[in-house]
């Protein structure tokens, strides 16, 4: 993988990312508290065929933050400022939990740049129960409460292969820049709803991916966000919580791959 750091115009600032491979680009926004190197297992396996580009979110990795009242389409803005300066064309665009919304969001509002996009784990129309929750969580963590544990065991089981992955996501939540971190939890909680009406003019192959085991990025939801866009598909990969592609990284990237070989338009 290969560092970079891009200037973008103001307000953005700079952002970073991990490049690796040739051919069609496949652009990769993490989540909330995480970083670029979140996604190893898929730019490992994916590098082989595409130009992976994966992003550090606002405020995480080396990434310039937004402001703190930012809400999900500042994000959405921010990265339509990246791929402008990265200069791909249209890109696959995939997203794990809040990059899960950044990339919907990006698909309903700039759908000529997004040849398919692919929501791991993330949240679609929460119930006014888990609205609450997570807004409670964001109001939280915007006061200055950091709480590892409790996110870490509702992501991960206690299989070997989730207990290595705890460890790594462990290390880069207790690396995560706090004010970065609180921006993005927040605007993540008001956002699974903002573009909800949109998918429906999403006419790329769109994937929504999570696991079976996922308390907040439910199955329902996946299966809701795949129903409402023309060509969306619905993958739930069994024994699974959060953190998917870590644990399952053999399932996920089979998914990824048959999805970044359908065909852009019908034939």
């Amino acid at each position: 993988m290969t560092p970079t750091t891009l200037p973008l115009s103001e307000p953005y600032g700079t952002v970073t990312c991990q490049r690796a491979g040739r051919g069609d680009p496949l652009v990769l926004i993490h989540g909330v508290g995480m970083q670029a190197a979140a996604w190893g297992p898929q730019i490992e396996a994916l590098s082989n065929s595409h130009e992976v580009i994966a992003l550090d979110m606002p405020g995480h990795g080396g990434s310039a933050p937004l402001p703190d009242d930012a809400e999900l389409p500042d994000y959405v803005a921010w990265l339509h400022e990246v791929l402008t300066a990265l200069d791909l064309g249209p890109v696959s665009l995939a997203g794990h939990s809040m990059g899960a919304l950044i990339a919907g969001g990006y698909a309903v509002s700039h759908p000529e740049n997004v040849s398919r996009v692919a929501l791991l784990n993330g949240v679609f129309l929460r119930s006014a129960e888990a609205r609450a929750a997570v807004e409670a969580r964001a109001a939280e963590i915007r006061a200055g409460s950091f709480d590892l544990e409790t996110p870490l065991a509702r992501w991960f089981g206690e299989s070997a292969a989730d207990q290595a992955a705890r460890a790594k996501v462990a290390g880069w939540l207790s690396a995560v820049n706090l004010a970065g971190y609180a921006a993005a939890y927040t605007a993540f909680a008001r956002g699974d709803s903002t573009y909800a009406d949109g998918f429906g003019g999403i006419r790329c192959p769109l994937l929504a991916l999570t696991g079976d085991g996922d308390p907040n990025s439910t199955p329902d939801m996946a299966e809701a966000m795949a129903k409402a866009a023309p060509r969306g598909r619905a993958v739930v990969i069994e024994g699974h919580r959060h953190m998917v592609n870590l644990t399952a990284p053999a399932e996920v990237n089979a998914a990824l791959r048959d999805w970044l070989n359908e065909e852009e338009e019908p034939s």
